[in-house]
């Protein structure tokens, strides 16, 4: 099969203001890609036009809540007016929670759900006729979390599971038209989605995130991610640390629940 290029392409990147998003919006610029930043942070976003520009890459960067359906809408039509196609999606804008599901407000767990898994929705299904013309790639960025249990994780847990049916669903649906669908796993990356986490009521975490194995590079896990998007991947697990819970977690469920939950204990705390 023969590999993916992007040079040329328009490829979209939602939560594209910081993190890995930031470090996704620059390789694919290397490559030669058109990119499109979004990002509900207006600043942030303005500064990856800014660094783009800089290095003489051809941006569109517009800030966008990816829970506002019509806002997503209007970004994808603004994309095709300018660019008059769409080759790449990715939905990498994310949010989490840190607290036990008993203590948590349910309006915390559909928070992480809107963003998470309806954030991709909105993105995606107005974006399918382009990619269908251009025989396009979709990308969702999931996390360990997405196919394995995780601790004091309930609602960020159910969104990444969720990804997993809809994108795995979708990919049979979009198989003729030539679109791929790359679901991502990567395990802890040292970014600011820890930072950003919420509480058991809504505001931030009251703790340190606890983490299992050394925190990967957002810059690395952008150089991962850009490979298996040329080998047109299905699936990509990023990290030993994915890669030891996708086998344990089938293996010895029990006896990985028992590690996991040990290790992660204090994320329930208050």
């Amino acid at each position: 099969m023969t590999r993916r290029t992007f040079a040329g392409t328009t490829v979209i990147i939602s939560g594209a203001g910081g993190g890995l998003g930031r470090a996704l919006a620059l390789r694919f610029a290397r490559a030669g890609a058109r990119v499109v930043g979004l990002d509900r942070d207006e600043a942030s976003i303005e500064t990856l036009w800014e660094e783009l520009a800089r290095s003489g890459s051809e941006a569109l960067c517009l800030p966008c809540d990816v829970t506002d359906e019509a806002a997503c809408r209007a970004a994808i039509a603004a994309v095709c007016e300018r660019f008059g196609r769409i080759d790449v999606v990715i939905n990498n804008a994310g949010l989490s929670h840190r607290s036990a599901f008993a203590d948590t407000d349910v309006a915390v767990l559909k928070r992480v759900m809107d963003v998470n898994l309806f954030g991709a929705v909105h993105l995606t299904h107005p974006a399918l006729p382009a990619l269908k013309q251009s025989r396009g790639l979709i990308v969702a960025i999931s996390s360990v979390a997405g196919y394995a249990p995780l601790l004091a994780r309930t609602g960020y847990a159910a969104s990444k599971h969720a990804l997993h049916g809809l994108f795995a669903s979708l990919r049979t649906e979009v198989a003729d038209d030539g679109i791929g669908v790359l679901l991502v796993c990567p395990s802890f990356i040292a970014t600011h989605i820890d930072r950003n986490a919420l509480g058991a009521q809504g505001g931030a975490a009251g703790h340190a995130q606890v983490v299992v194995g050394r925190p990967l590079d957002a810059t690395d896990v952008a150089n991962r991610i850009f490979s298996a998007c040329e080998r047109r991947q299905r699936l990509l697990l990023v990290g030993r640390t994915a890669r030891a819970a996708w086998w344990l977690s089938r293996i010895a469920p029990a006896w990985y629940e028992r590690i996991m939950a040990r290790r992660l204990r204090r994320e329930l705390q208050p």
